[in-house]
């Protein structure tokens, strides 16, 4: 399973769900009448759930545990810890044991080198076509889906996108199997009552119901957050199951929830179909979704930020790095451009650029707008198809500093980018800058996220190589009453921050 599918939290827990969402009543059940009080109805989910139940089925997943040849052979202490670490987190995906020697289906010790889990799934043709969560089979050895009606079947993975969490599976059948559709997401409605079907805990089909809490959540877990929340009892085990709407049509796939104690606690996250549709049909087609690519590191557009670039709002994406022989190479897009359209379509923030450019079949050419130096451009891009030393006072001043911030200082102790911190930190030659060698609590850089060990690379528009020379331009960035923008290298990553500095 995938880090970034991992949500399970400490105190508020984002775990992901291999449970499908519920059909609510869109009224309460009332209490029995009082004192002539008329009752409310209790909306009736039976003939819903024995029209789609049927197309409902359970994913059991086998994979390898131990080493890759299946032999006996005893794994070293680190290799252990991390295949312990790894089943961990299955586990918690999952919400299902694994520890070696659990029987199997026909009664016998399951191996040692073998672990196993248990989502849930959707037949959506009569051929045997089944949609589930990418997390659910992604590192499976073998799957077999088990039908409503007791039938087991092995399944073959046609092809997953990590992206979405999506993956669709074929089964063989001698005979037509019974199917469900996809509902228009586009139209679902907050408060429209829900019901789910799904695994929870791999007890088997069970139905829950609930209504549409909201639309358009984005939860962190990627670019192409857009899911439907649900009360809907999800649990573990449901992940991959479907969610739908009073006609029996799918408009969404379960796949998370947030809860402390990973039960539902009535907040669950479907992808909604309209998003899933499209994914899918290319699963089907070639085993994969193939979408554009600028060649671009982007970070959102702060206030501090939009104010440093003189921009109206703090809508668009900011380029941080143009990747090397990448499209927006080609296309002339710099570092610290804002991209602000697609096509002439706006971009409000880096998931609408991520999904304009992803949208893009490769070879095509778009129409890019740039914020660049205060004023707009447009750019034709054809889209692709991922220490010890001395330490100076970086100070509004621009004087080697001592130990305590100056006047309108920005909080931060910079130091040389020699070898020796090269070394320590991990860089190799083609990093240039200075090393950020403390950062002041409390102070402006410490509220924007600077840490020690943070590379400065460029203050405004200009390159840093000494921490003299950055000095010298953070005090004339002060000059400006404007927020100065720096370039910062952490990690392998490249971002943007602008920092105001602090008057004493």
């Amino acid at each position: 399973m995938t880090k970034t599918k991992s949500r399970i939290l400490t105190a508020l827990a984002l775990t992901t769900a291999l449970t499908a969402p519920a059909l609510i009543a869109p009224m309460f059940t009332a209490p029995a009448a009082i004192a002539g009080q008329t009752t409310m109805p209790v909306q009736d989910f039976s003939d819903l759930a024995a029209k789609v139940t049927p197309a409902v089925v359970n994913v059991a997943v086998t994979m390898k545990a131990g080493a890759d040849d299946g032999d006996e052979t005893r794994m070293s202490d680190s290799q252990q810890k991390q295949m312990e670490e790894f089943m961990k987190r299955f586990a918690e995906r999952f919400g299902q044991p694994m520890q070696p020697g659990r029987p199997d289906g026909k009664g016998r010790p399951q191996s040692k080198d073998k672990a196993q889990a248990v989502g849930t799934g959707f037949i959506i043709d009569a051929k045997g076509v089944i949609v589930t969560n990418y997390h659910v089979v992604s590192k499976a050895d073998s799957i077999t889906v088990t039908m409503a009606d007791g039938t087991k079947l092995p399944a073959k993975l046609m092809g997953g996108d990590e992206k979405t969490d999506l993956a669709v599976l074929k089964v063989e059948s001698d005979k037509p199997l019974p199917y469900v559709s996809f509902g228009d997401a586009g139209k679902v409605r907050v408060g429209q009552p829900v019901m789910a079907v799904g695994n929870p805990f791999g007890l088997g089909g069970t139905v829950t119901t609930g209504i549409v809490s909201a639309r358009g959540r984005d939860i962190q877990s990627g670019p192409f957050d857009d899911y439907i929340q649900t009360d809907a009892a999800i649990n573990r085990g449901n992940s991959g199951g479907p969610l739908f709407d009073m006609d029996g049509n799918v408009i969404g796939i379960n796949t998370a929830i947030y809860s402390p104690t990973g039960g539902s606690i009535g907040l669950g996250f479907a992808i909604p179909s309209s998003l899933a549709q499209p994914v899918v049909a290319e699963l089907k087609d070639s085993g994969r979704v193939e979408r554009g690519l600028l060649g671009v590191q982007i970070q959102p557009v702060s206030k501090e930020i939009a104010e440093s670039l003189s921009l109206k709002s703090e809508k668009g994406a900011l380029v941080a790095v143009v990747q090397p022989d990448s499209a927006a190479l080609a296309a002339g897009v710099q570092s610290g451009d804002v991209i602000v359209s697609v096509d002439g379509k706006k971009v409000d923030g880096i998931k609408e650029l991520t999904r304009s450019i992803s949208a893009v079949k490769p070879g095509t050419s778009v129409k890019l707008g740039v914020w660049r130096d205060g004023k707009e451009m447009t750019l034709t891009a054809k889209v692709g198809g991922q220490k010890d030393d001395a330490i100076v006072k970086a100070s509004a001043d621009g004087k080697d500093g001592a130990a305590k911030p100056a006047p309108l200082s920005y909080g931060v102790s910079l130091a040389p980018l020699s070898p020796e911190a090269r070394k320590k930190l991990g860089l190799d030659g083609d990093v240039k800058g200075v090393v950020v060698a403390t950062v002041e609590p409390g102070s402006p850089a410490d509220d924007q996220g600077l840490k020690a060990g943070d590379v400065l690379q460029q203050v405004g528009k200009d390159a840093v190589d000494s921490p003299k020379m950055a000095a010298e331009k953070l005090k004339e960035a002060k000059t400006t009453g404007k927020p100065v923008l720096m370039k910062v290298f952490r990690e392998g990553m490249t971002r943007f921050v602008a920092i105001s500095p602090r008057a004493a």
